[in-house]
């Protein structure tokens, strides 16, 4: 039999074997019955299939449902933590006058546990210390052995290898959460300036507080932040100039063995402070380490009497003042006696003296008769014109307010004319002195670039232009021929003054400890930049110009800025003048 055969015959004997088909090949009744059936059937199973369909669809619409809810409720139910978002909020770089870096943000990690996924505390504990020998075991394990708890942070802004090292022991419950961190490629160059900021990369000081006070704060404490880079914020200082100002005092600090230098280069004509540095100082990038005394900026935050720096104010009153000329003279052949007190000169002539020798020999007694016809109101007014007795105004948000007597009687107004009896921060009395030799304007000082025609807008004449001139020359003949002598440089003209003020200890003037303090201006025949230097508390310095007085301690640290700093402020030298071109006229 044939394959096709075959089927046949198969096909024949089911149609009757079923009753399906009647002998001439058509269905039969109980065919038609049964085909009806499995319809049915077949409608039945389609329905129930779908039903399921329908009902799977609902549970996962419930569990999608849920899932969004979760995500949508508030971060705190499981974390203490900000948002990623707001943790990865970036600062802006900071940037010097000439676009190099001062300080940055970097990508970073800090660990956090989940304590109630945590299967082993006491195992976990002791592995993370194999990373981190400093890790506070008995804290760590306290938060760990809370099983309640959801989250905990371990350890802020660890290195990628500390990260590396953690991930291969594998512990459960233990995460990484991204999060940046200020860094400062200079250390600790201009700690004071920009100061530094806090664990959650918040300005804490100097000018990282300064931006956060402009509205960066406030935006980060609503979410409003990205970690998209901000515009960088530039500042007026030199990095090159700032790094030399540095050493300077830092190693004043260490050779004169002081308590404490300062100093700060300022553009007469502007008002920027191009470097500014106070030791002790600290590494903004660990600021802990220096807690103990680098924290404080003595430049601004910290008041002194300035000593006889401030007799260039007194003349500069009395010249303003139309009272005194330069070729008046002055009885300064005895000591002056008043309210049982003594007024005496440290380097005395014993003899009248005229303007230009009161300032060359720096004369207590001469400046005393000077203040003596300016009269207390108006040496009172002309000190508050020079931003003396008032705050100084500018970003850095450490400032302290000056010091001086609550009512000014005679004395006052006498040891106040050489610079006792009223306490001022260093940069205040450098900018003072800057409006002294740019045409007698007070520039507040600012430590963002700032244009001449700036500076102009806001500036506030306090001295005339021929009183300028004649303190340049003032100035210039003692740098010349007086005390100021020690901060000359070969090339460049340089017109200072020296102040050593007797520290006040327990109320009393000590005789041992000063406070020194400089300033000068150069070039004389036409003045650029101020330098304001400050020693304090002493125990030795340059023999040839007196030790521990201003002449052999802050004058050096002058000295030293502008030899080194002159020709990269662009300032050419000039040699065989044998002298400044202003000692002409007196």
């Amino acid at each position: 039999m044939s394959f096709l055969s075959r089927i046949m015959v198969l096909k024949s004997q089911a149609h009757f074997s079923a009753g399906v088909y009647n002998r001439f090949g058509g269905p039969s009744p109980a065919g038609l019955a049964i085909e009806g059936s499995r319809k049915k059937k077949s409608g039945q199973a389609k329905s129930r299939v779908g039903l399921l369909i329908l009902g799977f669809m609902g549970v996962y619409a419930v569990i999608g449902g849920r899932l969004v809810e979760y995500a949508m409720k508030d971060q705190e139910v499981v974390s203490s933590i900000l948002p990623p978002d707001r943790l990865m909020a970036s600062r802006p770089d900071i940037l010097d006058r000439n676009g190099e870096v001062l300080a940055t943000d970097i990508r970073t990690v800090s660990l956090f546990a989940e304590p109630n996924k945590i299967v082993d505390a006491d195992e976990a504990v002791e592995k993370l210390a194999t990373v981190l020998p400093e890790l506070d075991v008995r804290d760590t394990y306290k938060k760990l052995s809370v099983k309640t708890s959801h989250f905990a942070w371990l350890r802020r802004q660890l290195t990628p290898k500390q990260q590396s090292q953690i991930l291969a022991l594998g512990i459960p419950g233990i995460g990484f959460r991204p999060e940046k961190r200020r860094f400062y490629p200079g250390g600790a160059t201009a700690a004071h300036i920009l100061g530094y900021v806090n664990i959650d990369n918040r300005g804490v000081a100097g000018m990282e507080k300064f931006i956060d006070d402009q509205g960066l704060a406030d935006l980060a404490s609503v979410g409003m932040t990205s970690d998209q880079p901000l515009e960088p914020v530039r500042l007026s200082i030199d990095l090159r100039v700032q790094n030399i100002v540095r050493d300077a005092v830092v190693n004043a600090v260490t050779n004169f063995q002081a308590k404490g230098a300062g100093a700060a280069v300022i553009d007469v004509h502007t008002g920027e402070v191009l470097a500014m540095a106070s030791a002790p100082d600290f590494d903004p990038n660990d600021p802990q380490e220096g807690a103990k005394e680098g924290w404080l900026n003595r430049m601004t935050n910290g008041t002194f009497e300035m000593g006889s720096t401030f007799k260039t104010f007194s003349l500069a009153m009395a010249l303003d003042s139309g009272k005194v000329k330069m070729t008046d003279s002055f009885d300064a052949s005895k000591s002056i006696y008043i309210g049982g007190f003594t007024i005496h000169d440290f380097h005395g002539q014993r003899r009248w003296l005229t303007v230009p020798e009161i300032f060359q020999y720096s004369s207590n007694i001469g400046t005393a008769r000077v203040i003596d016809i300016v009269g207390i109101d108006a040496q009172k007014d002309y000190l508050t014109k020079f931003g003396l007795l008032t705050k100084m105004q500018t970003e850095l948000p450490e400032v302290k307010m000056p010091s001086q007597p609550r009512v000014w009687k005679k004395i006052n107004s006498i040891t106040i004319s050489f610079g006792h009896g009223v306490s001022t921060t260093a940069l205040q009395t450098g900018v003072a002195a800057a409006a002294l030799v740019n045409g007698g304007k007070l520039i507040e000082p600012t430590f963002l670039p700032r244009t001449r025609e700036q500076a102009d807008e806001i500036a506030t004449q306090v001295i005339k232009k021929t009183t300028s001139d004649e303190i340049r020359y003032l100035l210039d003949f003692n740098g010349y021929k007086g005390s100021g002598r020690v901060a000359r440089v070969p090339g460049f003209s340089v017109g200072s003054k020296t102040g050593t003020a007797d520290k006040v200890v327990n109320g009393r003037y000590s005789a041992t400890l000063n406070f020194n303090s400089f300033i000068a201006a150069f070039p004389m025949n036409d003045p650029r930049y101020a330098v304001i230097t400050f020693c304090d508390e002493p125990k030795s310095g340059e023999k040839a110009y007196g030790g521990t007085i201003s002449a052999g301690t802050a004058g050096p640290i002058a000295r030293e800025i502008i030899r080194r700093a002159a020709p990269i402020l662009g300032i050419e030298p000039k040699f065989g003048e044998g002298g400044s071109a202003l000692l002409v006229s007196y």
